[in-house]
């Protein structure tokens, strides 16, 4: 790669529910095992809910992917944290410690503004680990790494497309993927980390974390297009660029040939046209006309 410095951590996160905190905190006195504790609320949640979705707070990040990028947009590697032991401290701590090693790279995440972050920073909490650097309460409010608008820290991709929850994004990552013609669930779903955790099955919950994470990259490049930071043939040329690397990624990762085999090819409709979307100077007016008088 021209430029090898990481600008960007794009980031996933599977976890599960602790069925010893919930049996605590949600069942005292009840003597629930953590199986039974994690069902009985999980029931709860969807007589009240219609979900069975147990809220964060109760849960441990179990498989952590993150992929590198440089300021030019292009993946310089994807990892996955503490493979294959997967433990949630050390998971934790490996994913601020690197943060920090890479000179605080802007996060990117999808809904990570209510999800990933906040557990990250609960697990924090929970086993210990110093992030100051995170937790700079003390600087001016817009220097501030948790700021809400602070999005040279933190980008949140579905703030953006929503206005910071200004509308409801209906579909979430799955429609931002298959809009740009990546897969989107391929198989796996969020709900059901939970019971492959139980199961032992560790390989496909990284292997759905990586594919993710992939998708969330692809959205990233088009929400940059929106957001002018590049041009629609870069983002094309991206697309093609990181293919081609995930072919010859696939023999290690089998699922990165799973993930393409699923892509489609975007319909870049501006091809079927003579015309082409104009660049825009300041004053609305496109950047080869005739200066007005």
């Amino acid at each position: 790669m021209a430029n090898s410095s990481v600008r960007y951590f794009i980031f996933d996160i599977e976890s599960v529910a602790d069925g010893d905190l919930i049996s605590k905190v949600r069942y005292p006195g009840e003597d629930l095992t953590p199986e039974k504790a994690i069902e009985t609320y999980a029931a709860e949640r969807m007589e009240q809910f219609g979900s069975e979705f147990i809220p964060y707070t109760f849960h441990l990040p179990v498989s952590i992917a993150v992929i590198k990028i440089n300021s030019d947009f292009e993946i310089l590697d994807i990892v996955t944290l503490d493979a294959p032991e997967y433990r949630p401290h050390v998971l934790t701590k490996l994913f601020w410690d690197g943060w920090k090693a890479y000179k605080m790279p802007t996060l990117v995440t999808f809904n990570g503004r209510t999800f990933d972050i906040p557990l990250m920073e609960l697990a924090a909490f929970r086993f210990g680990i110093a992030i100051p650097q995170w937790f700079n309460i003390y600087a001016k409010s817009w220097e501030q790494k948790r700021g809400r608008y602070n999005q040279g820290s933190h980008l949140d991709l579905q703030d953006v497309i929503t206005n910071f929850g200004a509308t409801r994004l209906n579909g979430g990552l799955n429609l931002c993927a298959n809009i740009v013609g990546r897969p989107g669930k391929m198989g796996v779903a969020g709900h059901m980390v939970q019971s492959l955790y139980n199961e032992g099955k560790m390989q496909e919950i990284n292997d759905y974390c990586r594919c993710d994470v992939l998708d969330t990259y692809f959205v990233f490049l088009r929400t940059a297009v929106l957001m002018g930071d590049i041009t629609l043939e870069r983002e094309i040329e991206l697309v093609d660029q990181t293919q081609a690397w995930l072919a010859e990624q696939a023999e290690e990762f089998p699922v990165y040939q799973e993930y393409l085999d699923q892509c489609e090819t975007w319909v870049n409709p501006w091809e079927e046209t003579e015309e082409a979307p104009e660049d825009l100077d300041d004053n609305g007016e496109s950047s080869d006309s005739e200066p007005s008088t």
